[in-house]
């Protein structure tokens, strides 16, 4: 049985990597029950460091639109020249939160 494959990234996920299941409606925006996609860990985290609930729920809610995002275009460019058990503190700055 061959590994599932990353949808963000494209690259395998062995049973040995960190892994996570992402919601593609975060669960605080209705997603709770939705679908969802198995992602490496890197990759979950990243998205989160780059949207807010809001945003996913909103504009990204689709491994398409996630892939079409500038900045996650260039973390995928980025980690799809890292072998698959790659792991790193998430690159970049996080996003600006707009707390008050």
């Amino acid at each position: 049985m061959s590994d599932p494959i990353c949808p963000l990234c494209d690259r395998p996920i062995p049973a040995n990597v960190k892994q996570s299941l992402h919601h593609l409606v975060p669960k605080l925006k209705g997603g709770k029950g939705g679908p969802t996609v198995l992602l490496h860990h890197i990759c979950h985290r990243e998205i989160h460091a780059t949207l807010t609930e809001a945003e996913l729920a909103r504009d990204f809610h689709t491994i398409t639109s996630l892939r079409a995002h500038p900045r996650l275009q260039k973390f995928i460019s980025w980690v799809s020249k890292r072998p698959p058990g790659f792991l790193s503190k998430v690159p970049g700055r996080r996003r600006k939160t707009s707390r008050t």
